[in-house]
């Protein structure tokens, strides 16, 4: 349920940045770092039907089901990292400097 929120959440975004348009600050980092997030949400939605489907009972899987299931956390965790970034470059000025910036423009 958690990849099915950041999975909405990031559309969501997506959406708000595209309209912004291109004439806002990050743009173009940001259509690419939720546009990427977004791709690996659904390889990894693929890998854990996948690894669902195979039998953990089966000796000869188990090798195979180890494998993929490194490939999907280590996904998990890229997708983390990327998110942070496009939390970082979303964020909008608050608080003491954003008062500064809009009274006394540079």
């Amino acid at each position: 349920m958690l990849d099915v929120a950041l999975f909405m959440s990031n559309a969501m975004r997506l959406k708000a940045v595209l309209e912004q348009g291109p004439s806002s600050q990050y743009y173009t980092t940001l259509v690419t770092l939720i546009s990427i997030s977004l791709l690996l949400q659904v390889v990894i939605g693929i890998l854990l039907v996948v690894i669902a489907r195979l039998n953990l009972n089966e000796v000869e899987k188990q090798w195979q089901l180890n494998q993929l299931n490194n490939a999907a956390t280590t996904l998990v965790f890229i997708t983390v990292v990327i998110n942070v970034f496009i939390t970082a470059f979303g964020a909008h000025k608050t608080g003491f400097l954003a008062a500064r910036t809009s009274r006394n423009p540079v």
